[in-house]
């Protein structure tokens, strides 16, 4: 009497199903959390933009407009990096970072004077999160 101790090609073909089930919920969540992380250093960034724009005013007596990283970064005395977003400021107090990522656009927008909450507007509706 012998008994073969190996596992069945139907109990190998369970496994990975359920392997990849729990791997397909899980990197859908990981991505979320991602996305989440990406928006809160936007949102950061803007707050740092925009008490920079409020040193810059008291000083110059104008708001600082520039479309690049590479121009805020000098003229505000700041250190934002250029991985992620696109940040710009205008004339009228208005700080903006956008992101184009795939098939979607997402833009936060945050008036100089206020000390509210950016405000977060998507391309195609619905991808803020």
């Amino acid at each position: 009497m012998s008994s073969k101790k190996a596992f069945s090609l139907l109990e190998l073909l369970l496994v990975v199903a359920i392997m990849g089930i729990l791997l397909s919920l899980g990197s859908v969540n990981y991505n979320k959390m991602k996305e989440r992380a990406v928006d809160k250093e936007a949102i950061a960034n803007l707050k740092l933009i925009q008490a920079a724009e409020k040193t810059y005013r008291m000083e110059m007596s104008v708001y600082y407009a520039g479309d690049a990283v590479a121009d805020l970064n000098p003229n505000l005395k700041l250190s934002l990096s250029e991985t992620n977003w696109d940040f710009a400021t205008d004339a009228a107090g208005t700080g903006t970072a956008e992101r184009v990522a795939g098939s979607y656009i997402r833009t936060w927008t945050m008036l100089i004077t206020d000390d509210d909450e950016p405000d977060c507007t998507a391309t195609p509706p619905g991808a803020c999160l």
